[in-house]
Formats: structure tokens, C-alpha cells, sequence
């Protein structure tokens, strides 16, 4: 593993495990309560819809299907807060790998040293990478261990596509923050645009679904290619994710080509 990737996943170490336990809790928490809600689903099916007016139902994921393990593990682990969650972690880390560092005036120190802008750009995003995937994989445990503990019935391939997807997606604004923060080095700008894009797209591709007047923009929201394959129910939406891929590598390759350019004071 090259040397810059190992010291900024040391730099990433109490942030990735802080995050790790703070989403694995939220999950323990609300999927243990899923026995209860199969011993009794006409109630609770009847008391989510009732909970939630229409547009905040579509938000939440329509919840037409919350007593079924797909539906519940959908509304819970897949559809608002978890993603919300992951991708806040993931934005915080992209954030730390290139503005963070600039403002914190450490940035130039480390461009003294024989190391390329490229690679550091390429480096630093693999630690984001890595760092990501860690919480992925931890909280994909808990998922698994909670479906089986509860007996759910979701097949275990579903919910690592699921995972995978949600994985993909928080990865994708992680690298907005990465890109954001290479080609104009301010942090609070890089957190805007990956918050804001994020709250725009899911509200886009949720609400988009039964407003005609902003159908058409569900195309350009990330949130569009992991929800509307529905992975939990049906598997992998391959397709989808090669999108997700696709935009990840073009914001990539846009960091690398932003940074080289950008004077930095060095």
C-alpha cells in the first residue's frame, strides 16, 4: 500500500471507526424491532401509512411494503437515514483529503515532497475508498446478522447488492467533496455542494416519482440509479451501478485535471 494512502487512512482511523459504531447502533436498534412489527403487520402496516402524510411517505420509501423483511430492511437500512448517514461520512472524508488540508496549511508541505499532483489526488482518494468501505462492510455485518437474528427472509444477495449500491452512492459524493475541494481548496464550499446535491437528489428521485414536473430530472439524480433498481427486492441492477461507476471515475478524472492546474501557493 503506498505510503500517502496508509498515512491518511491513520488520519481517517477515528473518524471511520466513529462512524462505523454510530450507524451499526442506529441499525441495531431499529432492525431489532422488526420481530415485533412481523408478529402484528396488519397494525403495523396500517400505523406507518397513517404515521406519514403522502409526500413525506414517498420520502420514506412509499412504505407499502414495511411488515415484509424486504420493506422493512428497505424503509430502515436503504432508503433515508442510513444513506444519509454514509454519505455525510462519505463527504467528510473527501473533504478532509484535499480542502482540509489546503486551509489547514499542511497541504503545501506535503506538495514539497516527490510526489506528483496526480498521484496525490489518485492516493488520496483511494484512502477515501478504503476508508468508505470499511463502514460499508461493518454495517453490511450488522445487516446480515440482524436479518438472520430476526428472521426476515430476505435472500443474503439482495442485501449485499443493496449494500453495494448504497456503498456506490455514498462513494460517489464522497468524490463530489474530493473534487469540489481539489479545483477550488475551500472546504465549507465542498460540503455544501455534496450536502446539497444530495438532499436535491434524493428528494428528486423520492418525490420525482409522482410529480411530472420534476420526472425528468430523476435522470441526473445519483439516488436514481441505486433506489430505482430495488435491489432488496429484486437483486442486482448491474446497469445502474456501472452508472454510478461511470460518474464516479468522470469526477475523478476532473479532480486530477483540476488540481494539476490550480495554483496552491507552492
Amino acid at each position: 500500500m503506498p505510503t500517502l494512502v496508509r498515512k491518511t487512512l491513520r488520519e481517517y482511523r477515528r473518524a471511520v471507526i466513529g462512524w462505523s459504531a454510530g450507524i451499526s447502533a442506529f441499525l441495531l436498534l431499529y432492525l431489532s424491532i422488526y420481530p415485533s412489527i412481523r408478529a402484528n403487520p396488519e397494525f403495523s402496516q396500517q400505523a406507518a401509512l397513517s404515521k406519514y402524510p403522502g409526500a413525506l411517505r414517498d420520502l420514506m420509501g412509499g412504505l407499502a411494503d414495511i411488515a415484509s423483511g424486504e420493506g422493512y430492511l428497505q424503509a430502515v437500512a436503504y432508503q433515508l437515514l442510513v444513506p444519509l448517514l454514509l454519505i455525510m461520512s462519505a463527504a467528510i472524508l473527501g473533504n478532509r483529503a484535499i480542502a482540509g488540508p489546503e486551509e489547514n496549511g499542511t497541504l503545501e508541505l506535503t506538495l514539497t515532497l516527490p510526489i506528483d499532483r496526480k498521484r496525490l489526488v489518485l492516493e488520496r482518494w483511494q484512502a477515501l475508498f478504503l476508508g468508505l468501505l470499511v463502514i460499508a462492510v461493518v454495517t453490511l455485518a450488522v445487516i446480515l446478522a440482524m436479518a438472520a437474528k430476526s428472521d426476515m427472509r430476505v435472500p443474503a444477495g439482495h442485501i449485499v447488492a443493496a449494500h453495494t449500491g448504497l456503498f456506490l452512492v455514498a462513494l460517489f459524493f464522497g468524490t463530489v467533496a474530493l473534487t469540489v475541494g481539489a479545483a477550488t481548496g475551500g472546504k465549507g464550499l465542498a460540503l455544501a455542494v455534496a450536502g446539497g446535491y444530495a438532499v436535491a437528489g434524493y428528494v428528486i428521485e423520492t418525490l420525482g416519482k409522482s410529480v411530472d414536473a420534476i420526472a425528468w430530472l430523476r435522470w441526473l439524480s445519483p439516488f436514481h440509479y441505486y433506489l430505482d433498481g430495488r435491489p432488496v427486492f429484486l437483486g442486482w441492477p448491474v446497469g445502474d451501478y456501472l452508472v454510478l461507476l461511470g460518474a464516479t471515475a468522470v469526477l475523478l478524472l476532473t479532480a486530477v485535471l483540476a488540481f494539476e492546474r490550480r495554483d496552491v501557493g507552492v
